[in-house]
């Protein structure tokens, strides 16, 4: 459970910055090396190279460098976990949802039914 969760920590760490969301968009699209990323999301190459390195490190992003040039690609990781814990609390909170909803609609009936007997 443990690993589960550092394992989500660190997926949605990664996913939660703009930039790095940006850099796994253009990968979808095709490999790119540091220095097209970093020129495409106007940043210098260390500033690129730290967020890579977080994407990597979530499995998101793997590297290969060939000569002096470092490619980036999507990663081998399919975010399946991740799915399911979204999922899982989205149906909880639907349920949540739901609930409140048949509260709200018995506590309109009955202050219905109070105004209606009020008249009497």
């Amino acid at each position: 459970m443990v690993h589960y969760q550092a394992r989500l920590d660190t997926t949605f760490a990664a996913l939660a910055d703009v930039t790095r969301r940006g850099v796994l968009e253009q990968l979808g699209g095709s490999d790119a090396s540091i220095s097209d990323l970093a020129q495409r999301f106007q940043m210098t190459l260390t500033g690129m190279k730290k967020h890579v390195s977080v994407l990597e490190q979530a499995g998101l992003v793997t590297t290969e460098k060939v000569g002096r040039v470092r490619t980036c690609k999507l990663g081998p990781r399919r975010l399946e976990e991740e799915a399911a814990w979204i999922e899982q609390h989205r149906q909880l909170w639907s349920a949540r949802f739901d609930a409140l909803d048949e509260l709200v609609e018995h506590l309109k009936n009955k202050e219905k039914a109070d105004a209606r007997s009020k008249r009497r």
